[in-house]
Protein backbone atom coordinates (compact mmCIF):
# COMPACT_ATOMS: atom_id res chain seq x y z
CA UNK A 1 0.00 0.00 0.00
CA UNK A 2 2.81 2.31 0.71
CA UNK A 3 4.20 1.56 -2.53
CA UNK A 4 1.42 2.43 -4.47
CA UNK A 5 1.07 5.86 -2.37
CA UNK A 6 4.50 6.56 -2.91
CA UNK A 7 4.15 5.94 -6.89
CA UNK A 8 0.85 8.13 -6.95
CA UNK A 9 3.08 11.11 -5.75
CA UNK A 10 5.98 10.26 -7.64
CA UNK A 11 3.64 10.39 -10.54
CA UNK A 12 2.38 13.50 -9.80
CA UNK A 13 5.43 15.35 -8.93
CA UNK A 14 6.27 14.99 -11.93
CA UNK A 15 3.33 16.83 -13.35
CA UNK A 16 3.97 21.06 -13.54
CA UNK A 17 0.19 21.88 -14.12
CA UNK A 18 -0.15 19.47 -10.45
CA UNK A 19 2.97 21.08 -8.43
CA UNK A 20 1.07 24.77 -9.58
CA UNK A 21 -2.39 23.91 -8.99
CA UNK A 22 -1.61 22.60 -5.54
CA UNK A 23 0.24 25.86 -4.52
CA UNK A 24 -2.16 28.20 -6.09
CA UNK A 25 -4.90 25.74 -4.05
CA UNK A 26 -3.08 26.18 -0.93
CA UNK A 27 -2.61 30.03 -1.02
CA UNK A 28 -6.74 30.43 -2.31
CA UNK A 29 -7.62 28.08 0.31
CA UNK A 30 -5.91 30.33 2.91
CA UNK A 31 -7.22 33.37 1.78
CA UNK A 32 -10.94 32.04 1.65
CA UNK A 33 -10.11 31.25 5.10
CA UNK A 34 -8.67 34.46 6.82
CA UNK A 35 -11.95 36.05 4.76
CA UNK A 36 -14.14 33.89 6.05
CA UNK A 37 -13.03 34.48 9.81
CA UNK A 38 -13.07 38.24 9.52
CA UNK A 39 -16.87 37.95 7.69
CA UNK A 40 -17.95 35.80 10.83
CA UNK A 41 -16.44 38.81 13.10
CA UNK A 42 -18.31 40.97 11.25
CA UNK A 43 -21.45 39.27 11.08
CA UNK A 44 -21.44 38.05 14.71
CA UNK A 45 -20.99 42.18 15.49
CA UNK A 46 -23.46 43.33 13.44
CA UNK A 47 -25.82 40.67 14.53
CA UNK A 48 -29.43 41.99 15.15
CA UNK A 49 -32.26 39.76 17.01
CA UNK A 50 -33.65 36.61 16.47
CA UNK A 51 -36.30 35.65 14.29
CA UNK A 52 -38.83 32.89 13.96
CA UNK A 53 -39.06 29.63 12.61
CA UNK A 54 -40.76 27.26 11.55
CA UNK A 55 -38.98 24.41 12.29
CA UNK A 56 -37.13 26.10 15.55
CA UNK A 57 -39.91 27.38 17.45
CA UNK A 58 -42.06 24.21 17.09
CA UNK A 59 -39.40 21.60 18.45
CA UNK A 60 -37.70 21.22 21.64
CA UNK A 61 -33.69 21.60 21.18
CA UNK A 62 -31.28 18.67 22.21
CA UNK A 63 -27.81 19.11 23.45
CA UNK A 64 -25.79 17.88 20.27
CA UNK A 65 -22.73 20.09 20.72
CA UNK A 66 -20.32 17.56 20.71
CA UNK A 67 -21.70 15.90 17.19
CA UNK A 68 -21.83 19.65 15.66
CA UNK A 69 -18.38 20.27 16.72
CA UNK A 70 -15.91 17.50 17.10
CA UNK A 71 -18.05 15.52 14.21
CA UNK A 72 -16.80 18.29 11.85
CA UNK A 73 -13.80 17.74 12.93
CA UNK A 74 -13.32 14.10 11.90
CA UNK A 75 -15.24 14.73 8.56
CA UNK A 76 -12.00 17.41 8.01
CA UNK A 77 -9.60 14.70 8.50
CA UNK A 78 -11.90 12.13 6.65
CA UNK A 79 -11.74 14.39 3.31
CA UNK A 80 -7.98 15.66 3.81
CA UNK A 81 -6.97 11.66 4.53
CA UNK A 82 -8.66 10.58 1.00
CA UNK A 83 -6.88 13.57 -0.90
CA UNK A 84 -3.54 12.29 0.95
CA UNK A 85 -4.38 8.80 -0.49
CA UNK A 86 -4.62 10.13 -4.14
CA UNK A 87 -2.77 13.12 -4.23
CA UNK A 88 -4.19 14.38 -7.68
CA UNK A 89 -7.72 15.06 -5.98
CA UNK A 90 -5.58 17.83 -3.91
CA UNK A 91 -6.39 20.73 -6.39
CA UNK A 92 -9.67 20.09 -7.24
CA UNK A 93 -10.82 19.83 -3.53
CA UNK A 94 -8.43 22.91 -2.25
CA UNK A 95 -10.31 24.85 -5.25
CA UNK A 96 -14.24 23.45 -4.64
CA UNK A 97 -13.97 24.33 -1.07
CA UNK A 98 -12.13 27.44 -1.53
CA UNK A 99 -14.70 29.02 -3.87
CA UNK A 100 -17.40 27.44 -1.07
CA UNK A 101 -15.76 29.03 1.64
CA UNK A 102 -15.42 32.72 -0.63
CA UNK A 103 -18.85 32.39 -1.08
CA UNK A 104 -20.74 31.66 2.35
CA UNK A 105 -18.22 34.64 3.49
CA UNK A 106 -19.92 37.19 1.06
CA UNK A 107 -23.28 35.32 2.07
CA UNK A 108 -22.90 35.84 5.90
CA UNK A 109 -21.66 39.60 5.33
CA UNK A 110 -24.61 40.47 4.02
CA UNK A 111 -27.53 39.99 6.35
CA UNK A 112 -26.86 39.57 10.09
CA UNK A 113 -29.38 37.64 11.81
CA UNK A 114 -28.45 36.97 15.51
CA UNK A 115 -28.95 33.27 16.47
CA UNK A 116 -32.14 31.25 17.89
CA UNK A 117 -32.12 32.32 21.29
CA UNK A 118 -32.34 28.74 23.08
CA UNK A 119 -29.10 27.38 20.72
CA UNK A 120 -27.53 24.64 23.09
CA UNK A 121 -24.18 26.12 23.96
CA UNK A 122 -20.80 25.03 21.70
CA UNK A 123 -18.04 23.51 23.81
CA UNK A 124 -15.49 24.53 20.79
CA UNK A 125 -12.05 24.44 22.29
CA UNK A 126 -9.77 27.36 22.23
CA UNK A 127 -8.74 26.55 17.97
CA UNK A 128 -12.07 25.68 17.36
CA UNK A 129 -13.34 28.53 19.11
CA UNK A 130 -11.48 31.29 16.62
CA UNK A 131 -13.65 30.13 13.31
CA UNK A 132 -17.09 29.54 14.70
CA UNK A 133 -19.04 32.60 15.83
CA UNK A 134 -22.52 32.87 16.07
CA UNK A 135 -23.89 35.20 13.89
CA UNK A 136 -22.18 33.46 10.87
CA UNK A 137 -25.79 31.57 9.83
CA UNK A 138 -26.25 31.89 6.33
CA UNK A 139 -25.58 29.07 4.64
CA UNK A 140 -25.10 26.39 6.86
CA UNK A 141 -21.20 25.25 6.21
CA UNK A 142 -21.69 21.63 8.37
CA UNK A 143 -24.82 20.72 5.17
CA UNK A 144 -22.79 22.42 2.36
CA UNK A 145 -19.40 20.65 2.37
CA UNK A 146 -20.02 17.38 3.20
CA UNK A 147 -22.76 17.91 0.45
CA UNK A 148 -20.16 19.43 -1.59
CA UNK A 149 -17.34 16.05 -1.23
CA UNK A 150 -21.03 14.40 -2.43
CA UNK A 151 -20.60 16.22 -5.75
CA UNK A 152 -16.85 15.73 -5.95
CA UNK A 153 -16.72 12.53 -5.30
CA UNK A 154 -20.00 11.69 -7.41
CA UNK A 155 -18.39 8.62 -9.56
CA UNK A 156 -17.05 6.72 -6.11
CA UNK A 157 -20.46 5.40 -5.31
CA UNK A 158 -19.78 4.46 -1.71
CA UNK A 159 -18.04 7.69 -1.27
CA UNK A 160 -21.28 10.02 -2.67
CA UNK A 161 -23.43 8.23 0.01
CA UNK A 162 -21.75 8.70 2.11
CA UNK A 163 -21.22 12.11 1.80
CA UNK A 164 -24.75 12.56 1.31
CA UNK A 165 -25.76 11.06 4.33
CA UNK A 166 -23.06 13.15 6.12
CA UNK A 167 -24.81 15.96 4.67
CA UNK A 168 -28.13 15.02 6.00
CA UNK A 169 -26.97 14.10 9.33
CA UNK A 170 -25.41 17.71 10.50
CA UNK A 171 -28.24 19.39 8.65
CA UNK A 172 -30.36 17.41 11.14
CA UNK A 173 -27.51 18.45 13.97
CA UNK A 174 -27.71 21.78 13.11
CA UNK A 175 -31.51 21.86 13.49
CA UNK A 176 -31.80 19.91 16.55
CA UNK A 177 -29.21 22.35 18.52
CA UNK A 178 -31.01 25.18 17.05
CA UNK A 179 -27.61 26.07 15.74
CA UNK A 180 -28.74 27.15 12.44
CA UNK A 181 -32.11 28.49 11.50
CA UNK A 182 -34.30 26.29 8.59
CA UNK A 183 -32.92 28.36 5.44
CA UNK A 184 -29.60 28.22 6.37
CA UNK A 185 -29.60 24.41 5.97
CA UNK A 186 -32.33 23.91 3.22
CA UNK A 187 -30.81 26.59 1.49
CA UNK A 188 -26.92 25.02 1.54
CA UNK A 189 -28.02 22.18 -0.99
CA UNK A 190 -29.14 24.61 -3.50
CA UNK A 191 -26.02 27.17 -3.19
CA UNK A 192 -23.34 24.19 -2.67
CA UNK A 193 -25.05 22.69 -6.17
CA UNK A 194 -24.39 25.68 -7.89
CA UNK A 195 -21.14 26.29 -6.33
CA UNK A 196 -19.82 22.93 -7.65
CA UNK A 197 -20.83 23.53 -10.96
CA UNK A 198 -18.88 26.69 -11.45
CA UNK A 199 -15.98 24.96 -10.10
CA UNK A 200 -16.10 22.30 -12.69
CA UNK A 201 -16.60 25.16 -15.19
CA UNK A 202 -13.39 27.48 -13.95
CA UNK A 203 -11.25 24.08 -12.99
CA UNK A 204 -11.61 21.85 -15.55
CA UNK A 205 -7.94 20.36 -16.00
CA UNK A 206 -7.82 20.32 -12.30
CA UNK A 207 -11.51 17.83 -12.33
CA UNK A 208 -9.58 16.34 -15.61
CA UNK A 209 -6.73 15.46 -12.98
CA UNK A 210 -9.02 14.29 -10.20
CA UNK A 211 -10.34 11.80 -12.20
CA UNK A 212 -7.33 10.03 -13.54
CA UNK A 213 -6.46 6.41 -12.99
Amino acid sequence: MITIIKERYETCWGNPHFLFSTVVGILVFTASIFLNYYAGMYATEKASNSVTDIILSNTLVFDVDGLFVYGSVALVAFIVWLSILHPRRIPFVLYTLSLFILTRSIFISLTHIGPFPDEVPLDLGRIISKFIFGGDLFFSGHTGIPFLMALVFWKELYLRYFFIAASIFFGTVALLGHYHYSIDVFAAFFITYTIYHIAEKFFVKERELFYQE
